[in-house]
């Protein structure tokens, strides 16, 4: 997918000239409709030492990944939007039973209040990019109510994921990022979970032009994995 976009950029910018489109109609958005498989289950109410083990379980195989976007398109707020390039999804298990999802991908491309923070230059932010990780969605599924649950979920995520990564892509990450839209949420998970707040969005999409705000601001949260993760990054 990120071949394909950027292909289509070139093409747009006058580089290159692809050959005529194989499809004889153009894609539709992915749409996952509810099935019995993602429907309610009864409600949960434990402190967390009383759900069980969690462990998070990368999610593989054509009928486990279909699920879990039809988990995501049918309960989180922000529906399901397909990742491209780099990316590991978890389904987080209580014991067996499931409990929430989480998806971490490629991260933003230019962030002020991240920049800043990491103190890295141009060059160095186009060159070690990739070792920064955005967590794209985390879903704790709505009949799942159990104080605490979200933040250890994230301080597991944070020491299993970049192992994770570094077996299926060759390299290891050192910092993670997320948004949080603050009107609709205070990111209090992440907070008790050490993550920090280093500023705002400034409301403009991936391919705006414009300088005005387009979408919700959100707030920016980082997440160092490695104490020296400033070097790693602007060396």
């Amino acid at each position: 997918m990120t071949c394909r976009v950027a292909l289509l950029r070139m093409q747009a910018d006058g580089l290159i000239t692809l050959p005529p489109s194989q499809l004889l109609r153009p894609r539709g958005k992915p749409h996952f409709p509810p099935t019995p498989l993602s429907d309610p289950q009864a409600s949960v109410q434990q402190p967390v030492h009383g759900l069980g083990p969690l462990t998070l379980r990368p999610v593989s195989g054509t009928a486990p990944s279909r699920l879990w976007n039809e988990y995501i398109a049918r309960y989180h707020c922000l529906g399901y939007t397909p990742m491209s390039g780099s990316q590991m999804r978890y389904n987080i298990f209580a014991g067996e039973r499931l409990v929430a999802l989480l998806s971490f991908g490629a991260s933003a491309w230019k962030l002020k209040a991240r920049e800043n923070f990491v103190g890295w230059s141009e060059a160095q932010r186009q060159h070690n990019l990739q070792l920064v990780v955005n967590n794209a969605r985390f879903l704790i599924l709505p009949w799942i109510q159990s104080k605490g649950l979200a933040s250890i979920i994230l301080a597991k995520a944070a020491r299993q994921m970049p192992e994770d990564w570094l077996a299926r892509y060759g390299f290891r990450p050192v910092l993670l990022e997320t948004f949080v839209e603050f009107e609709r949420h205070r990111g209090t998970c992440y907070k008790a979970a050490n993550w920090i707040n280093v500023g705002r969005t400034a409301g403009r999409s991936k391919k705006s032009t414009s300088h005005k705000q387009l979408i919700p601001v959100k707030d920016i949260w980082l997440y160092p994995l490695r104490k020296n993760f400033a070097g790693v990054l602007c060396a």
